[in-house]
């Protein structure tokens, strides 16, 4: 017996005759089937948050529960796709609207076999018309459990698909093909009848299954030299990067898609402005990737819901970008999963939690609100995966904060800079500059230890040029409140050598910007270049300080513009490059 709409308000929906429905089952509510989810059960009464635009809705329209939670659709195609917050393909949408997408734009689709040809308006996720071509790397008869890779598809130019077994599933395999097949088609049967098809569903609440955590000593390479060099993190590890108005989160966030050295990026626009989200869905599809000279995008997978989206459908992208995120990482990619902002989807918990009439905490936002960020953040991590072998995948979690007036004191700024290993705070005084990334690096911090790897696989006094501009940006700051007290006549020549130099890294070393093409992204081989060219400069103004030389005889014009112009080395010649400037100061 279908439930009865008895209120709604908004998103919230409440409705009668739904005792057996369980929590977070996903609903088809009123004559146009929107997209729903019961958030609340009371007695025969449960509270259903919808995904869509309410109106239109009535008292007495029916609601169809079908069982199931809210899920996404994991399987080959993921990839170069553009999702909503709930996982509908949007360009599959947009095809059939003129303008803006509503829900007259949608297609019928029997999700529940035996339950009619009209049941649910939605589309499906992953294209049913596209074959794929398998390669079966296992045999008849051979024992299989889950997480096991048993063959694999060419997804896209750059990335392999390897097609997994199912978890909860295991047995003997009783027949395997190779050829072109559809996301339903079966590719292999178990002995006892059990069918392993590509395309299989995950509740996009529940943490997807590994064998174990690891700890991970490599560092997730941004291309960002404020980042690499003082404040790296982890592959797997998560980071805050909290900012008011106008400072740059979004297109770092952007740039890291861009540039990040990681296997899949997955991009989600959570609740930001429609004009940010049309710059990506019009920019991505014709970048290039820096590492393979392939289209981006064909690592990239897009989860959009922009703020005149459903607040409801915002609340759930998150969950829906990391959960494809961990099924990439469970074949053993290294996965980059980028929400901006989390703000916005702590403002749509905070509306939901509102029309509930939950007991409010700080600033309105429910008393949960620390606990689902840190169930969110420990979803991220280095993990051993399912199934033989020693297979490792990881999801870095970096998420822009947009705290109200910039703000850190405020509960998602503090609640996420709990449970995450980084902060790569942006200042506003630092935008207003025109310096970007408007990274603060007095208030940035990361817990990562990886000097480790760095000494290995960069070079081994990497560490001691790390901590010495780290101790020359902080000198430089203390001497800059003394001038602006006293003037700068009230400094010694010497630290009136580390203010000069302070000044040149901040604005030739800690600035980049993401629109150049030489300067966007910087390896760390030379970024150690450049630190190796601007330390040689300081140890010579020191040693001429000594000889009696002035100031202006220490910083000549041409030094400047060595230091300026330093970001410009080509790369496939910084050695040679990075000597011959050495050998000219």
């Amino acid at each position: 017996m279908p439930g009865i709409i008895t209120k709604i308000s908004g998103p919230t929906v409440v409705a009668r005759n739904m005792r057996t429905s369980k929590m977070y089952n996903l609903v088809f509510v009123g004559k146009m089937r929107l997209l729903g989810e019961v958030i609340r059960i009371d007695g025969d009464r449960a509270t259903i948050q919808v995904y869509e635009e309410t109106t239109g809705l009535t008292l007495g329209d029916e609601i169809i529960d079908t069982g199931e939670p809210l899920c996404v659709e994991l399987g080959p195609g993921l990839l170069s796709n553009i999702f909503d917050g709930v996982q509908r393909p949007l360009e599959e949408i947009a095809k059939g609207s003129a303008g803006f997408i509503s829900t007259e734009t949608l297609k019928p689709l029997n999700l529940f076999q035996g339950q009619g040809d009209t049941l649910g308006v939605t589309i499906p996720s992953l294209n049913r018309a596209r074959k794929w071509r398998f390669v079966p790397s296992v045999k008849g008869g051979e024992e299989v459990e889950e997480g096991d890779i048993i063959g694999t598809i060419q997804e896209t130019t750059t990335i392999t698909h390897r097609v997994m077994v199912p978890p909860d599933v295991r047995g003997v395999i009783a027949e395997i093909s190779e050829g072109e097949f559809s996301v339903e088609d079966g590719i292999a049967v178990l002995e006892g009848g059990t069918d392993i098809t590509l395309v299989r569903k995950w509740p996009v609440r529940r943490p997807r299954p590994f064998k174990k955590k690891a700890a991970s000593v490599i560092p997730f390479i941004t291309g960002q030299r404020i980042i690499d060099t003082l404040f790296p993190i982890a592959m797997g590890g998560s980071v805050i990067i909290p900012g008011g108005f106008g400072t740059g989160k979004t297109v770092l966030e952007q740039t890291l898609a861009k540039f990040a050295k990681t296997d899949i990026i997955i991009y989600i626009g959570c609740g930001e402005r429609g004009n940010e989200i049309a710059e990506v869905l019009a920019d991505f599809p014709g970048l290039t990737d820096p590492y393979t000279g392939h289209p981006l995008m064909d690592r990239t997978t897009l989860v959009v819901n922009t703020s005149n989206m459903p607040v409801a459908a915002r609340e759930a992208s998150i969950y829906t970008g990391i959960t494809i995120g961990e099924y990439y990482r469970d074949m053993g990619y290294n996965v980059a999963v980028l929400a901006d902002s989390i703000s916005r989807w702590a403002e749509a918990m905070r509306e939901i939690s509102g029309r509930l009439e939950e007991l409010p905490g700080e600033e309105g936002f429910p008393m949960y609100l620390a606990s689902r960020l840190a169930a969110f953040y420990e979803r991220g991590g280095l993990v051993e995966c399912l199934g033989k072998g020693e297979r490792k995948g990881s999801v870095t979690v970096c998420t822009a904060i947009s705290p109200p007036g910039g703000d850190f004191s405020e509960p998602v700024t503090q609640s996420a800079m709990r449970v995450t290993g980084a902060m790569w705070a942006l200042d506003t005084n630092l935008a207003r500059r025109r310096h970007y990334p408007a990274i603060n690096w007095g208030r940035s911090f990361s817990l990562y230890h990886l000097d480790g790897w760095f000494k290995e696989c960069v070079v081994d006094d990497w560490p001691r040029l790390r901590s010495e501009l780290m101790t020359i940006l902080q000198r430089e700051e203390e001497l800059q409140d003394i001038v602006q007290l006293l003037g700068p006549d009230s400094l010694r020549d010497r630290d009136r050598i580390v203010a000069e130099m302070g000044r040149l890294l901040r604005e030739n070393y800690l600035q980049q910007s993401p629109y150049s093409p030489v300067d966007a992204f910087c390896s760390l081989e030379k970024q150690y270049w450049m630190l190796k060219i601007f330390f040689k400069v300081y140890e010579t103004a020191l040693r001429e300080l000594s000889e009696g030389r002035n100031m202006d005889e220490i910083f000549t014009e041409e030094r400047k513009i060595i230091l300026r112009d330093v970001k410009n080395m080509r790369v496939e010649k910084l050695e040679t490059e990075g000597k011959d400037i050495i050998n000219r100061i």
